[in-house]
């Protein structure tokens, strides 16, 4: 039990230190996010007064908690990386290619179109990778602003950063402990309207290209720059079976006909047999992405610790219940809205793991009070919180590496994007209110 002279608002005070040391060792780089997440949590139910056994327990109820989540992320990331090893997304990167050179409105288009197709893996670092060694010279050559390329891709990322798969929606998933579908099913029409706006941006800011530089001719040149290793993986015959199985998978995840844990287990093992039948070749890819692979998952297994001291030691709710004492119950319907609108520029200021495992919790039991479904909460906040938001934030690698590429400065890149990735969150909420996934 916590300690007998700990009261409620105690417990609050407890809980928001909790939070906000382990927001200043994260965001100052004391402390590594998984480390953070074990042992802050950790110290502080010590102070709170719960004994050792009981603060084991809590762990372990935690990690129970988000295990699904965790065998989600570990084994879609392993899926979608064999599909790229195995080539599924080259004959998609040589045909826009060929179909856009030449026309700045058909090169930016094209760059969203690409963007969008790739990053169904979540995987932003790989999509900036992929998408900027296709489109670079040809945005050199033609003379497009430098900042349109990073700029054009971080908008198209966004929509698609809901998936399920991703990690921004594995922490929502894992902090509301719930299930994929019910977080991203809902938030459906709010990503096909942030796509539209996103291609409708692209096709202003081709139109105005095109304005200042015109039409030029450009001879097709096919930019793999693959590596021998990287060629032995590609698997060119199985296109048309790997394009299926993904198909097949997508279409039972939105279904919901089979658990999403379990689909991805089963996907990922029927996808490396199919494609590498040789246990060699598939100790290749293991071993290539394994690093990657844990690094995800076992900060979600992290943040179960952290959630699971926080709400067994009863102090997210006396957070909640503080914070309630401090909003007018006549505005309290306001609260998923406005969680939405402050998404993308929340990711300027908390990492997915402050936002997610220490501000999401305290929001979500709020709005409970005021009966106000938590999992609104969760769609909202993926309205922008590091999925429109991540690549222009700080505090993610991932953005330096897109500018690092495309050879513009984050001061630069900021200016141009930011501006535009509110919009995306803007529309999205909108459709998100019009649909019901967030009520007003």
């Amino acid at each position: 039990m916590v300690g007998l002279f700990f009261s409620s608002s105690m417990l609050a005070l407890t809980g928001f230190a909790t939070i906000g040391i382990f927001l200043l060792l994260i965001i100052t780089k004391r402390l590594s996010v998984i480390t953070a997440l074990v042992l802050v949590p950790l110290v502080m139910g010590f102070v709170a007064g719960i004994q050792p056994k009981e603060l084991g327990e809590m762990m372990l109820a935690g990690i129970k908690q988000v295990a699904p989540t965790g065998i989600l992320l570990m084994f879609a990331v392993l899926y979608f990386a064999t599909m790229l090893d195995a080539g599924l997304f080259d004959p998609i990167i040589a045909g826009i290619v060929r179909y856009v050179q030449g026309d700045p409105l058909k090169v930016i288009v094209g760059t969203a179109i690409l963007t969008m197709i790739v990053h169904l893996d979540g995987d932003g670092t790989a999509t900036f990778m992929i998408v900027l060694s296709a489109f670079l010279p040809v945005y050199r050559r033609l003379g497009i602003r430098k900042t349109v390329l990073p700029g054009i891709v971080a908008l198209s990322v966004g929509p698609l950063h809901l998936v399920p798969w991703s990690g921004t929606s594995a922490r929502a998933i894992s902090t509301l402990k719930t299930e994929a579908n019910l977080l991203f099913n809902p938030n459906i029409p709010a990503i096909a309207a942030g796509i539209c706006w996103v291609l409708f941006v692209a096709y202003w800011l081709g139109k105005q290209e095109r304005k200042r530089i015109g039409i030029q001719p450009l001879d097709y040149v096919h930019h793999e720059n693959l590596t021998e290793s990287q060629r032995q993986l590609r698997r060119p015959k199985l296109i048309i079976v790997n394009a299926l199985l993904t198909i097949g998978l997508l279409v039972s995840l939105i279904k919901g006909w089979v658990p999403t844990s379990v689909l991805f287990v089963v996907a990922a093992m029927l996808a490396l047999l199919i494609n590498y039948p040789k246990l060699a070749d598939q100790q290749k890819v293991l071993k290539g992405h394994g690093t990657n692979i844990f690094m995800v998952s076992g900060m979600i297994f992290a943040a179960g610790v952290f959630s699971g001291i926080l709400t067994g030691a009863k102090m997210i709710d006396a957070m909640a219940t503080s914070l309630v004492s401090l909003i007018p119950e006549q505005h309290a319907s306001l609260l998923p809205t406005l969680t939405a609108i402050t998404s993308m520029p929340a990711s300027l200021l908390f990492t997915p793991d402050a936002y997610y495992f220490g501000v999401v919790p305290i929001l979500s039991q709020t709005a409970t009070q005021f009966g106000i479904d938590p999992l609104e909460i969760g769609r909202a906040a993926l309205l922008g919180q590091m999925t429109v938001g991540f690549p222009v934030s700080p505090l993610t690698a991932s953005t330096f590496l897109l500018v690092g590429l495309a050879d513009v400065e984050l001061g630069e890149h900021q200016k141009f994007t930011i501006k535009w990735a509110l919009g995306t969150t803007l529309v999205m909420t909108l459709a998100a209110l019009l649909t019901g996934s967030i009520s007003i």
